[in-house]
C-alpha cells in the first residue's frame, strides 16, 4: 500500500485520496533512509514482511501442496510483482497506468502470499510429508506372484518409499482355512471372498458356498462353472439349497437311506433331528437325552 501510495500518488491525488500525516511521515522516511528513492526497494521491503509474518503462521497441511505448485506461483508472482513498473509509463491516460499498475502488483503479491504459506508449510513438517501418516506407517510387501496347483492369489496395491506399488497377497496353501476380518460395506467379498470362488473353480475345485446375501455370490459361482467347463474331468453340476425361498431351491433328503452307510450315519442324524426340534434338550442330562435318538432311529431304520 506504501508503495502505490507514494508511485502513484498523483493519481490518488486526483481521486481525492491524500493523507496529510501520511506524507509527512513518508518523506521523513525518504530523507533519513532514501527507501522510496527506487521502485524495487519498498517491494523487496514487502517480500521481507511478507516472509516474517508467513514463517509465524500455522497451518493445517494439506496433501495437494506441492514444491511444483510453489515454483509456478512464484514465477507467476516474480512477473507481476516485480516487473510491473512499465505500466506507469505507457502511452496512456493517467488513471489507465495506475489502474493496471495496481492490479497486477494486488495480484503478484496475493501469489507471493499462497506461497509463501504453502513454503512454511511444507518447510515445518518436512518429516511428515503426508497428512495422513502413509509414509512412516508403510513397508514392504510381497510383490512377487506365487502361485501353485491350489494358490488363490489377490493383487494388491500399498504405498511404499512416496509412490504406489503392486504386489500380492499369495495364499499358497488355502486348507489351513482363511479368515477375512472388515467391518459392514468394507468390500470384503468383492477383494477377496469372489477371488477365492474365481480362482478355485477355475483350477478345478468342487465348492460349497454359503450365500447369506443369496444370489450375490451363487451367480458369481455359477457364471464361472460356466466358462470353466473344460477344467474338470467330469462335468459339475451346480445345485441350490434355499430355505426362505423354496421355489429357487433344489430339493435334497438328508435321511435318505442312500445316504447312510452303518448305523452311525443314522444315529447322528436321529441325534441331531431331535436336538433341533426342541432346543432345551441341549441343556439337560438324563436318561431321555440319551434314549430319544434311539426311539427316532428304530423309526427311521
Amino acid at each position: 500500500m506504501i508503495n502505490i501510495y507514494w508511485f502513484c500518488y498523483q493519481s490518488l491525488v486526483n481521486w481525492g485520496i491524500n493523507i496529510g500525516v501520511v506524507d509527512k511521515i513518508l518523506m521523513n522516511f525518504q530523507k533519513s533512509t532514501g527507501l522510496f528513492s527506487s521502485i524495487l526497494w519498498t517491494k523487496i521491503f514487502a517480500v521481507v514482511f511478507l516472509a516474517l509474518s508467513c514463517s509465524g503462521t500455522k497451518g493445517v497441511k494439506e496433501e495437494k501442496i506441492k514444491w511444483r505448485n510453489i515454483y509456478l506461483y512464484l514465477f507467476f508472482d516474480f512477473i507481476l510483482f516485480f516487473l510491473n513498473w512499465w505500466l506507469l509509463y505507457l502511452p496512456l491516460p493517467l488513471v489507465a497506468n495506475t489502474a493496471l499498475y495496481i492490479f497486477t502488483l494486488t495480484l503478484g503479491y496475493i501469489l507471493l502470499l499462497v506461497a509463501g504459506l504453502w513454503m512454511s508449510r511444507l518447510l515445518k513438517n518436512n518429516l511428515m510429508d503426508d497428512v495422513f501418516n502413509l509414509e512412516n506407517e508403510s513397508f514392504m510387501q510381497e510383490t512377487q506372484l506365487i502361485e501353485n496347483e491350489y494358490s488363490v492369489n489377490l493383487p494388491t496395491r500399498f504405498f511404499y518409499r512416496k509412490k504406489w506399488n503392486k504386489g500380492w497377497i499369495n495364499i499358497v496353501n488355502p486348507f489351513r482355512a482363511s479368515i477375512v476380518l472388515g467391518t459392514p460395506d468394507s468390500e470384503k467379498s468383492y477383494a477377496i471372498v469372489n477371488n477365492f470362488i474365481k480362482q478355485q473353480i477355475h483350477k478345478g475345485f468342487s465348492m460349497y458356498v454359503y450365500d447369506y446375501k443369496f444370489d450375490d455370490l451363487s451367480i458369481i459361482a455359477y457364471n464361472t462353472m460356466l466358462h470353466n467347463f473344460d477344467k474338470y474331468q467330469e462335468k459339475p453340476q451346480f445345485y441350490v439349497i434355499n430355505f426362505d425361498n423354496p421355489r429357487k431351491s433344489h430339493r435334497c433328503n438328508p435321511i435318505a437311506p442312500e445316504f447312510m452307510t452303518d448305523i452311525s450315519d443314522a444315529y447322528e442324524s436321529a441325534y441331531t433331528i431331535m436336538l433341533n426340534l426342541n432346543k432345551t434338550w441341549i441343556q439337560k442330562q438324563g436318561d431321555f437325552f440319551v434314549e430319544s435318538p434311539i426311539i427316532l432311529l428304530a423309526a427311521i431304520i
